[in-house]
């Protein structure tokens, strides 16, 4: 039987009773990827992973440029992905610095509006359109879902924070409109049904009823599994049943969390599947936009770690503090050393991401080749709210657009508009300004 030579769409979704399952990439889809254009053979993707109250930039920061740069503490952990990695510094978002007459009020408000528009917010929630809406619009046309903005935080408070600020430029990253914030999803069993629920179902009752019995989507498509298993080779066999096995893995957790909760479930918005732990729930949204990406259903997602001024504590590493009130560290070296182990416990969840990520094929290598992740926080300094000298990485081959292994000191002042246009650029996605951009950056430089 020749199935080698059987061309599977790209597009092709197992489907079941209130499911639709996107596949990975198989062999079998060589054929059509190859007849489709660069376009759906080399797919760009972009990630956004983000930190708030800021970082201790003295175990953040290399001291050296260039490719000999020594990893501080903070950054140990990104060692293994060295040479897909770019540390970037001297980036400013100075755009929301406060102006003539706001005074100091609302600095995390500022920080979180301007970090992805490069416009000065405006205290009643007027920004700018987001990079990561822009890249959506472009990439939004090749996926079904446009773009993805995930969180661990609940995005429940509205209205004004402080000084009467819009609480949405803490609470989101992602603007639509310069009138328009996007909140975050934060509840893992919302992200699968988005992803794996069937769209075109006209009964929602019937994925309740599935939640309810505790019955996996994967049960419900199992003829439509053994139907595709019939169709490809051994490879692909053992590929797909990977797969389906990782994500029945990402659904069991989702309904421990449940289970841990509560037993009730009174409608379909409510089972939210939360994780008690912060890193048992970070690593499951991990794995929720690796799934995404790994079927393609996106190629753009922003993920906040924690809303700025964020209030969380970590006993787990033995710090009991609130993370805000330690970023106002008055140079108090108990106080800086907190928030390094917390830097450092940010990095080591990190890297969950990113080995997940390297670790699945796509249709030229892996993931992490072909997409750009960028990490850091929209504040440098939390005791004085600097918005100058960013802590921003880069690592990811960017489809062959990035080459890593280097720490590049751009001149005081550069704009991190000026990266968004650069990383557009890599992207295909043409703008020739973006919120206070000067110019692109070069990624080459090694100075």
């Amino acid at each position: 039987m020749m199935i080698f030579k059987r061309s599977i769409p790209r597009r092709t979704f197992l489907r079941g009773a209130g499911a639709c399952v996107a596949l990975p990439m198989l062999d079998a889809m060589s054929p059509a990827l190859a007849a489709a254009g660069d376009k759906a053979t080399l797919p760009k993707r972009f990630s956004i992973v983000y930190t708030p109250n800021g970082v201790n930039m003295k175990h953040w920061l290399p001291s050296e440029t260039g490719k000999d740069f020594v990893l501080p503490q903070t950054m140990e952990p990104l060692a293994p992905y060295r040479d897909q990695m770019l540390v970037l510094s001297g980036m400013n978002n100075s755009a929301g610095d406060a102006l003539p007459g706001e005074g100091e009020s609302a600095p995390h408000e500022r920080a979180g509006g301007v970090f992805l528009t490069g416009v000065h917010p405006l205290r009643e929630g007027h920004v700018g359109t987001s990079i990561d809406q822009i890249i959506a619009r472009e990439l939004g046309q090749y996926t079904q879902l446009a773009s993805l903005e995930l969180g661990l935080h609940n995005t429940d408070v509205v209205g004004s924070c402080e000084k009467g600020w819009s609480c949405a430029y803490r609470m989101t990253l992602s603007w639509r409109s310069p009138t328009t914030p996007l909140p975050i999803e934060y509840r893992p069993r919302a992200v699968f049904e988005r992803l794996f629920g069937d769209s075109n179902s006209t009964d929602p009752a019937l994925r309740l009823a599935r939640i309810q019995k505790e019955q996996s989507i994967l049960d419900s498509i199992t003829d439509a599994t053994n139907r595709m298993m019939k169709k490809v080779g051994v490879e692909d066999k053992s590929r797909l049943s990977e797969y389906l096995e990782g994500m029945r893995d990402v659904e069991r957790r989702i309904q421990l969390a449940e289970q841990q909760s509560s037993r009730e479930i009174p409608s379909f918005e409510r089972p939210a599947g939360i994780p008690s732990e912060f890193a048992d729930h970070l690593k499951l949204m991990f794995d929720l936009q690796v799934l995404a990406f790994q079927t393609d259903m996106t190629r753009m997602i922003t993920f906040m770690t924690g809303p700025e001024q964020s209030n969380r504590t970590y006993e787990e590493i033995g710090i009991p503090d609130v993370h805000h009130s330690l970023s106002h560290h008055r140079n108090d070296p108990v106080f800086l050393e907190k928030i390094a182990r917390i830097d450092l416990y940010h990095a080591q969840l990190f890297t969950y991401y990113l080995e997940k990520l390297r670790a699945t094929q796509d249709i030229e290598g892996n993931l992490l080749d072909n997409m750009i992740v960028m990490y850091g926080s929209a504040i440098s300094d939390g005791n004085e709210h600097l918005l100058q000298d960013l802590p921003i990485a880069l690592i990811g081959g960017g489809s062959g657009q990035l080459k890593g292994g280097k720490h590049i000191r751009y001149p005081a002042e550069t704009p991190i508009s000026n990266l968004y246009l650069t990383i557009m650029d890599k992207l295909g996605v043409e703008e020739g300004k973006f919120g206070d951009s000067t110019g692109k950056v070069n990624l080459l430089n090694v100075s």
